[in-house]
């Protein structure tokens, strides 16, 4: 079984390289102080379609000062003033017009396919909140992304964070950065794991199996030791809450 070390809130550090920052369409998922907080730390910035909208919007007199990399998608939803403006700044912008798959899935294509830049975790903004089926189909593009690269694929707001554990593998969380919040959980999205063992957590998992249906381990918390290990047979959704003055 493969051991792999993970510090799922390693992206809030101040020293942060290799951070790329993804923006998709979802204005009230985004708070903007945690926006420009992580793009200050990012060295590569997409917005994903209407994405570019809320980032244009949120930053008002300061638009000058956060122009993305890229921007793309299927381009249904940006404003035409507003894909005008960054287009006379000079941003590269790329339709994706495939509509079998979703936006972010091909953004996220898109940006693995830039080998010239160096990128260790990608962050994504607004990826919560809204509309029910967006925010599974983001998750689903977790699932996507663990057939495309072993890069750390993290859907973040202020106040909490996600990320896909993949099967097969014996994680170690490092949860000591100070961000962490009170609850965190693991749920069996898209199909069932049969076999998840974990220590750190105050309701730790045995040799267990995780199902809708069945169990789903929601609402769990943290020991307190600074150190999680998941080990799970399939992919596994880690959650967990960011204190607030992650901001």
């Amino acid at each position: 079984m493969d051991k792999l070390q993970l510090c799922p809130l390693d992206y809030l550090s101040e020293q942060r390289d290799g951070m790329a920052l993804m923006i998709l369409n979802n204005a009230q998922d985004i708070d903007v102080t945690f926006m420009k907080k992580m793009w200050a730390k990012a060295n590569f910035k997409v917005t994903v379609d209407g994405g570019t909208n809320v980032l244009y919007d949120s930053v008002m007199a300061e638009r000058d000062l956060y122009i993305p990399d890229l921007i793309s998608g299927d381009f249904d939803s940006i404003k035409a003033e507003v894909a005008q403006f960054y287009k006379t700044k000079g941003v590269e912008v790329e339709p994706t017009p495939d509509q079998d798959f979703t936006d972010f899935a091909k953004a996220l294509r898109l940006l693995l396919s830039k080998t010239s830049i160096k990128i260790e975790v990608i962050v994504v903004l607004g990826a919560f909140g809204g509309r029910l089926d967006q925010v599974f189909a983001n998750i689903d593009v977790l699932h996507q992304a663990r057939n495309q690269t072993s890069i750390p694929v993290i859907l973040a707001s202020h106040c909490q964070m996600c990320v896909l554990l993949k099967q097969g593998a014996k994680y170690c969380l490092k949860v000591d950065t100070g961000y962490e919040g009170d609850w965190c959980g693991l749920i069996p999205v898209g199909r069932p794991c049969h076999h998840v063992t974990t220590t750190g957590l105050k309701w730790n998992l045995d040799n267990q199996g995780l199902a809708f249906g069945q169990l789903v381990s929601t609402s769990n918390t943290l020991e307190g030791n600074g150190m999680v290990t998941i080990e799970t047979d399939n992919d596994l959704l880690w959650c967990m809450e960011v204190k607030n003055d992650a901001k």
